[in-house]
C-alpha cells in the first residue's frame, strides 16, 4: 500500500492564477492529513457498552408523550407511517450524534471536568428516576386520536417535525443527558451512541408498524405503570454507576 511521506510539490504552470495555487495547496494539505491519520486506531466495540446504550436509549424513548402518541396515531390510521418514522429516527440519530460529539469535545478540552460531568449526570438521572416513579404512581394511558378524514402529507410532516424539534425535553434527554452518559465511556462513547440510535430506530419502527397490536397494551394505565417503574429503576441504577465511577 502506498504511503505518502511528504507533501507532494505540485508544479504550477507559469502564469497560473491564484485559484490554481490555492488548489495546489489544498492537495498538499489533503495528502498531509491522509498521512497523519493513516495509522489512526480503530476502537473495537465493547458489547456491554453497546447494550448499555441500547438500554439507556430505550429508557429515554419509551415513555408516554406527544411524539409517541402521534406516531401511534399515524400507525393506527395507516397514514404516512414511513414518513413519520423516518423523521423521528433521523432526528434522534442527529441529536444523539450532536450530544455525544459536544460532550466528548468538552471532556477532551478539560479532562478534569469528567468528575463534574459524572456527578451532574448522576443528579439528572436521579431526578429523571423520581419523575418516572411519580408517573408510575399516577399512570395515564397513551391514547390515539380516533380515525377520521385523511391528513395531507405536508401537514403530517410539519406536525412531526414540530413535535420532535420544538420539544425542550428532547434536548435535555438526548443531547445533554445521553451525551453526558456517553462521555463517561471514553473511547467507547460512539458505540454507546450506536446502541442508543439502534434503540430509537427499533422503537419508532415497532411503534409505527405494530401500532395496531400495541394499542390495547399501551392504552391501559397499568402498562405504563409497569414501564415507568422499570424506567425509574434503570435511571437510578445508571446514576449509581456514574457516582461509583468517580471514586
Amino acid at each position: 500500500m502506498f504511503t505518502a511521506t511528504a507533501s507532494v510539490a505540485w508544479p504550477a504552470p507559469s502564469g497560473s492564477s491564484a485559484c490554481t495555487a490555492s488548489v495546489v495547496r489544498s492537495a498538499n494539505h489533503a495528502l498531509d492529513f491522509t498521512e497523519s491519520n493513516a495509522d489512526a486506531p480503530t476502537v473495537a466495540p465493547d458489547p456491554l457498552v453497546v447494550l448499555a446504550g441500547l438500554g439507556f436509549g430505550l429508557s429515554l424513548i419509551v415513555a408516554s408523550g406527544a411524539q409517541n402518541a402521534f406516531v401511534l396515531r399515524q400507525g393506527l390510521r395507516g397514514e404516512h407511517v414511513a414518513l413519520v418514522v423516518a423523521v423521528c429516527v433521523v432526528s434522534d440519530v442527529a441529536l444523539i450524534a450532536a450530544g455525544v460529539a459536544g460532550a466528548a469535545a468538552l471532556v477532551d478540552r478539560a479532562p478534569g471536568m469528567v468528575t463534574w460531568i459524572r456527578l451532574g449526570g448522576a443528579a439528572f438521572l436521579l431526578a429523571y428516576a423520581v419523575l418516572a416513579a411519580r408517573r408510575a404512581l399516577r399512570p395515564s394511558g397513551l391514547e390515539a386520536a380516533p380515525a377520521g378524514a385523511s391528513t395531507g402529507r405536508g401537514r403530517v410532516l410539519v406536525t412531526v417535525v414540530a413535535l420532535t424539534w420544538l420539544n425542550p425535553h428532547v434536548y435535555l434527554d438526548t443531547v445533554v443527558l445521553l451525551g453526558t452518559v456517553a462521555a463517561s465511556h471514553g473511547d467507547q462513547r460512539w458505540w454507546f451512541a450506536a446502541g442508543a440510535a439502534s434503540a430509537s430506530t427499533a422503537w419508532f419502527v415497532g411503534l409505527g408498524r405494530g401500532a395496531a397490536l400495541l394499542r390495547p397494551l399501551f392504552a391501559r394505565p397499568r402498562s405504563w405503570r409497569i414501564l415507568d417503574g422499570l424506567i425509574a429503576v434503570v435511571m437510578a441504577t445508571l446514576a449509581f454507576t456514574l457516582v461509583y465511577g468517580v471514586t
